[in-house]
């Protein structure tokens, strides 16, 4: 405020000096400016999301929330200005140490926000350089507790633990930490080569056990497929032979029965008138039928010694017939009434 009162002091002082207006002229325009810059001084637009901290005599005196609000000229001033907004801040990189003695270079983002402007403007000299500085040792810290490949596996336990020590130790500064993410975890170039050397390794062991289950896998297939022939095959040499011994049971049990037909047929026949000599013809004629056979199968011609064997043979299995013919139902005898 003071600046500008001197400059309305020596702009009516010069006017007074080349006499561009008279004495009355030059008191009115130096209550105007004294009014004008004590107006500009007294009331204040603070923005949203802003907050100002007004100082009386040097003292915290009240925190200017967002709009149009005024303070007392030459008592009050405002000291300090907080957005309330989140605010990302950049952790620059450093050099951590592994729990197994490996260099690793770290670097993160803070997002941070003001919630107490009181104690975010007397609680330190610097809140924003506290902060940077407490994430680094912290990051330190939790890193050296973990090996090398276990930092790639954790971030997010790393950026919790970070978050909670920022968040304990930012309740004095009147600063919250939302969140901690690391960019980058960036070993040495030794350490980079061997990691690439690993991944590729297990890339090709992979490749193998996959190439060897599929092989295993196709072999499995083949010996199912064959066995599952050699149960169908099995199967239908099974169903075959059933066929087979089931047709050929029902072709002797056909011939028999007509057999047997044919034996109850003859047998009728016998009790025929002339029945007898029929059998008899028959019998003649397949013996001398037979005799003919062997004439056709070869050169020699059989001859039976005796031709009256004939008629013994005939006369012989007439004897078998009769025998194993059924007796004959005995005759009714009907009396005269």
């Amino acid at each position: 405020m003071f600046p500008k009162l001197i400059v309305v002091v020596v702009l009516t002082a010069v006017l007074a000096s080349i006499n561009v207006a008279s004495n009355g002229s030059l008191v009115a325009f130096f209550i105007i400016a004294l009014g004008i810059v004590l107006a500009m001084e007294s009331l204040k637009v603070v923005p949203q999301q802003q907050a100002w901290v007004v100082e009386r005599f040097g003292k915290f005196n009240c925190v200017l929330e967002p709009g149009l609000t005024g303070i007392w000229p030459f008592f009050d001033r405002v000291a300090y200005r907080h957005s309330l907004k989140e605010v990302p801040l950049d952790v620059s990189e450093q050099v951590c140490i592994t729990k197994d003695n490996t260099q690793l270079g770290v670097d993160g983002i803070i997002y941070y926000q003001v919630t107490d402007p009181n104690l975010a403007s007397y609680g330190s000299s610097n809140y924003i350089a506290a902060i940077t500085q407490l994430a680094q040792t912290t990051l330190r810290s939790e890193i050296g507790k973990m090996e090398l490949d276990k930092t790639f596996e954790s971030r997010d336990e790393i950026n919790r633990q970070v978050v909670a020590v920022l968040d304990e130790a930012g309740r004095t500064w009147g600063v919250k930490v939302l969140r901690y993410e690391i960019k980058n975890l960036t070993p040495p170039e030794a350490i980079l080569r061997s990691m690439q050397a690993q991944i590729t390794a297990e890339r090709e062991k992979r490749a193998l056990i996959a190439k060897s289950e599929g092989q295993r896998q196709q072999e499995i297939n083949l010996a199912d497929g064959e066995k599952q022939a050699a149960i169908l095959q099995s199967e239908g040499q099974k169903l075959a032979a059933i066929n087979r011994a089931e047709g050929e049971a029902k072709a002797i049990t056909t011939i028999a029965t007509a057999n047997a037909m044919a034996v109850r047929a003859v047998a009728a026949a016998m009790h025929e008138p002339g029945g007898v000599n029929a059998a008899n013809l028959k019998v003649a004629e397949i013996y001398i039928a037979a005799f003919g056979n062997l004439a056709k199968a070869g050169n020699t011609l059989i001859v039976p010694s005796n031709l009256s064997d004939v008629a013994s043979l005939v006369s012989s299995a007439m004897t078998v017939i009769n025998n194993v013919r059924p007796p004959a139902s005995p005759a009714t005898v009907v009396k005269p009434a």
